[in-house]
C-alpha cells in the first residue's frame, strides 16, 4: 500500500482504517473525511481492483465527496466511505460481512455505512447484525423511508436534469430532448423511466449490452455500444455507472449541452471542470445532483436514532431541493465566473468548516 497521506486526494482526512481480517479474508478501508456535522455517512462498494493503491485512491475521493454532498444536501452528516477488496473472482460471504460489521462497529458510530456498487440490501442486513451504525435496511412499512437507495439517487438526477434544461436550453419540459445516457442499472435505469415519461428521447449504452437494449426496447429508445455513448450527438449527457470519465479525451468526444448524471467523481482531474466550461457545456456537480440516495439512508437512520421510522414524504421533499441548489450553484458560478464545480466545492468547503 503507498503512504496515502500524500496522495492528493487525502485532503486532511480525519481517519482512514486498514482492515485484514485473516480468518474471513476481508481486506477493507474505511475513510473518515470529515464528522464536522455529524457521523460521517457513505456507503460501502465491493470492488475489485488490480492495484490496492487504486482502492486507496478511490476510497479518499469517494470519501471527500461524500463530505460535500451531505454538506451541500444540508444533512447533520458528514462524510466517509468504505472499500471492500474483492478478489478476481468476487468472493464475498457471511464471515466477511460480519467481520466488515466488527470493523464498522469499532468506530463507536463515527461512521454509517449503507450500500454502494456491489453491495446489496441484504449484505447491509447481514452487516447490520453486527452493528447498529448502518443505513439502507429493508422497508418496515407503507410510507417508511428505508430499502434500496437508488430510486430515491435516480429521482433527484431527473428533477437536476429538468432543471439543467430549463437553466440551458430555456425549456419547461424535457420533452423532446434528447438525453444520452451511460449506465442502465438501478440509478440510470430509473433515469430513463422518469424522463421517457415526460417525453424526452433516449439514447441508452451500458456494458451490460443486453441490458441496454432491453431497456431501449421497454421506452421506445436507441441503444448503442458503451464506447460509443459519450460521442452521441444529445442535448444531455448523463453519465450514471463508474467515475473519472470526463478527461481530456472523454471532453473532447462530447457533443452535448449539459452533462448532468448520478456517477461520482465525474472529473478526472480538477482542471476538466474548467475544460467543460471552455466548451460550453453546463455541468451538474455530481455530489449535488445525485444526493438522492444518501438523503434517504441518512434520513432513514437518524430517524431510527430518534427511535421512529423516516417517512418517504420526508425524503421526497428534501430531494425536491436539488434543482435549487443547482441553480443556485450555476447563478454564482455565472457572476463571479468560477466553473460550477468550483463554486460547488467551495460552498461545500465552508460547509464543513474548511472555508
Amino acid at each position: 500500500m503507498t503512504a496515502f497521506w500524500a496522495e492528493p486526494d487525502f485532503d486532511a482526512h480525519e481517519s482512514v482504517t486498514l482492515v485484514h481480517d485473516r480468518a474471513s479474508g476481508l481486506t477493507a478501508i474505511i475513510a473518515v473525511h470529515s464528522t464536522h456535522l455529524g457521523p460521517a455517512a457513505g456507503g460501502t462498494r465491493f470492488w475489485h481492483y488490480a492495484d490496492p493503491a487504486g482502492a486507496m485512491r478511490d476510497c479518499l475521493r469517494l470519501s471527500r465527496g461524500m463530505s460535500y454532498k451531505n454538506a451541500m444536501a444540508g444533512l447533520p452528516m458528514g462524510g466517509g466511505k468504505a472499500v471492500i477488496l474483492a478478489d478476481s473472482a468476487r468472493t464475498k460471504t457471511p464471515a466477511m460481512l460480519a467481520a466488515f460489521g466488527d470493523a464498522v462497529e469499532a468506530l463507536g458510530g463515527r461512521y454509517v455505512t449503507a450500500e454502494d456498487v456491489g453491495i446489496c440490501e441484504a449484505d447491509m442486513v447481514a452487516v447490520s447484525k453486527r452493528t447498529a451504525h448502518v443505513s439502507g435496511l429493508p422497508v418496515e412499512g407503507d410510507g417508511s423511508a428505508g430499502g434500496d437507495p437508488g430510486p430515491f439517487t435516480a429521482y433527484g438526477i431527473y428533477l437536476g436534469i429538468k432543471a439543467a434544461v430549463a437553466h440551458q436550453l430555456g425549456k419547461d419540459s424535457v420533452a423532446g430532448v434528447h438525453v444520452a445516457l451511460q449506465g442502465t442499472g438501478s440509478v440510470g435505469g430509473g433515469v430513463a423511466r422518469l424522463l421517457a415519461r415526460d417525453g424526452a428521447r433516449l439514447t441508452l449504452a451500458d456494458i451490460n449490452a443486453e441490458r441496454a437494449s432491453a431497456l431501449a426496447a421497454e421506452l421506445g429508445g436507441v441503444a448503442v455500444a458503451a464506447d460509443a455513448i459519450m460521442a452521441t450527438p444529445c442535448d444531455v449527457f448523463s453519465p450514471n455507472a463508474l467515475g473519472a470519465i470526463l478527461d481530456d479525451a472523454g471532453i473532447a468526444m462530447l457533443d452535448c449541452a449539459i452533462v448532468a448524471g448520478g456517477a461520482n467523481n465525474q472529473l478526472a482531474q480538477a482542471q476538466h471542470g474548467a475544460a467543460l466550461a471552455a466548451r460550453g457545456i453546463l455541468y451538474a456537480p455530481d455530489y449535488v445532483i445525485n444526493a438522492g440516495g444518501i438523503i434517504s439512508v441518512a434520513t432513514e437512520y437518524l430517524a431510527r436514532a430518534q427511535g421512529r421510522s423516516g417517512d418517504v414524504a420526508e425524503v421526497n421533499a428534501l430531494v425536491a431541493q436539488i434543482p435549487g441548489r443547482l441553480a443556485a450553484i450555476w447563478a454564482e458560478s455565472a457572476s463571479s465566473g468560477l466553473t460550477a464545480d468550483a463554486v460547488a466545492d467551495r460552498m461545500a468547503q465552508k460547509l464543513i468548516g474548511r472555508g
